[in-house]
């Protein structure tokens, strides 16, 4: 079976095949690290950690780098405005990225380099760009001409013309042309620099990628991802500075996925729909974002809103009950990737909408099998759930599990419970209705069969 991926360069879907046979070299932007991660950017952190989940049932070695800007003028802002360093905003924000993401069972990358650990290999990119004549020194700043490169806007598909025609803030006087894009910028001395062959300066956000990805994975690699936001200017800028530099491709597979929106708007500061990660974790599990993220194809915009969250959190209940009622099922160990159709669909761009249909194929399959049957389905689901990164916890204590400070407890559940079927017993039946629907108000469904009562949190 082949992996086949959308490459935005060519605008089709391509057979992926490795620049190295058996091993795997992807980069995905991270985060500028300044504030707290918003849903928006958690898309790509999802989406390229199922791809980094399905490479490695297919190559022995697979290296997946995303890294932290830590030197941005928003950093600097953000610092001035707590009236502390600029490094305690980053660390703190670095943490914060790693715990939410990992809140979203995100593996973590391969690597993780840090911009301001880069610096040397960021100087000598630029000098090589000069000497090659690709850049040049202007009033302090360093600049990528964009008109010596032949092809520019092959990616997004702009020429310089309609670049200009697009522009919307007046151009710099340091500039030869209206494109050129900064490479390295004065640094005052209250601000981060360090001392470079043109003065005391700090480098441009573009020369950050293209410099790390040469540093730590090579002069090409495979696959190199992030939002669509990100295709013009930050990739089509990596693109001219590294294939200006070093010659070859630089990125054979480029994929990113698509906007997210919040109830049906662009979310942005000024609508006042601008939902953080860890704002939507004092509500949800982490498991229902990654799921509701995944609920689309990652090429496909994503309208983000309660009614998707509330479907997210009852659909892995309605999962995780399957599984609970296996729970003594050991999972067979044999299982073929190559002939199942949840590993067709990832394999197929990714498509994890199929994957999570296949999913509840193999749920009502599982729930209707016989005891024979059973240990090859559990295993099958469990396979897809690790795949996408779900279905990865203790069906009970999922089932049981919450969030926020006023819910009930499970030991005044299972108390209730108690109360409950001895109001039966006694023939109260309007008190044992009230029990299930207050329970059912708190978000406690219960289950009623001949084993006895279960209960879940969710809807009914």
């Amino acid at each position: 079976m082949t992996l086949s991926i959308y490459n935005t360069l060519t605008g089709k879907k391509e057979v992926f095949k490795p620049l190295v046979p058996d091993a795997v070299t992807m980069y995905v932007c991270g985060p500028t690290v300044y504030n707290f991660a918003h849903i928006g950017n958690a898309r790509p952190v999802v989406v390229f950690d199922v791809l980094f989940r399905l490479l490695q049932t297919r190559y022995a070695t697979v290296t997946y780098a995303r890294n932290i800007t830590d030197v941005d003028d928003k950093i600097i802002a953000a610092a001035r405005e707590k009236n502390c360093s600029i490094d305690a905003i980053t660390d703190e924000f670095t943490l914060k990225y790693r715990e939410d993401m990992a809140q979203l069972n995100a593996l973590p990358p391969t690597l993780e380099p840090h911009a301001t650990d880069n610096i040397e290999p960021m100087i000598a990119l630029t000098q090589t760009l000069i000497e090659k004549g690709h850049a040049y020194e202007s009033q302090g700043h360093v600049l990528f001409a964009v008109e010596s490169m032949e092809d520019y806007g092959k990616l997004s598909g702009r020429s310089l013309d309609d670049m200009l025609a697009g522009a919307r803030v007046a151009v710099a006087d340091y500039k030869r042309h209206p494109g050129d894009f900064v490479l390295w910028k004065p640094a005052s001395d209250e601000d981060p620099g360090w001392e470079t062959p043109w003065g005391r300066a700090r480098p441009g956000w573009h020369l950050e990628c293209s410099a790390m990805i040469r540093a730590h994975l090579g002069d090409t690699i495979d696959i190199h991802g992030g939002g669509r936001d990100l295709i013009f200017p930050h990739h089509e800028n990596e693109i001219a500075q590294s294939r200006c530099a070093h010659g070859g491709d630089y990125v054979h597979y480029w994929m990113h996925n698509a906007y997210l929106d919040i109830d049906g708007e662009k979310m942005s500061k000024s609508l006042g729909n601008f939902r953080t990660v860890r704002d939507l974790l004092q509500s949800y599990r982490g498991e229902v974002l990654r799921f509701a993220l995944l609920s689309a194809h990652y090429r496909s915009p994503l309208n983000f809103s309660v009614e998707l969250l509330e479907q997210a959190e009852a659909t892995l209940s309605g999962l995780y009950g399957t599984l609970r009622e296996v729970a003594n099922v050991e999972p067979s160990s044999n299982i073929d990737f190559s002939a199942e159709p949840f590993y067709a669909a990832l394999n197929d761009d990714l498509n994890t909408p199929l994957a999570i249909a296949e999913i509840h194929a193999l749920s009502k399959e599982l729930n209707k099998a016989d005891d024979g049957a059973k240990p090859l389905l559990k295993a099958k689901i469990l396979a897809v759930g690790n795949l996408l990164g779900i279905l990865q916890q203790d069906p009970l204590a999922w089932l049981h599990g919450g969030v926020g400070e006023n819910e009930v407890s499970a030991q005044d559940v299972e108390a209730l419970i108690m109360e409950r079927q001895q109001a039966k017993l006694d023939k109260d039946y309007g008190r044992a209705d009230e029990i299930r629907q207050n329970l059912l108000a708190q978000g406690v469904v219960l289950e009623d069969s001949r084993e006895g009562t279960k209960w879940r949190r969710g809807t009914d």
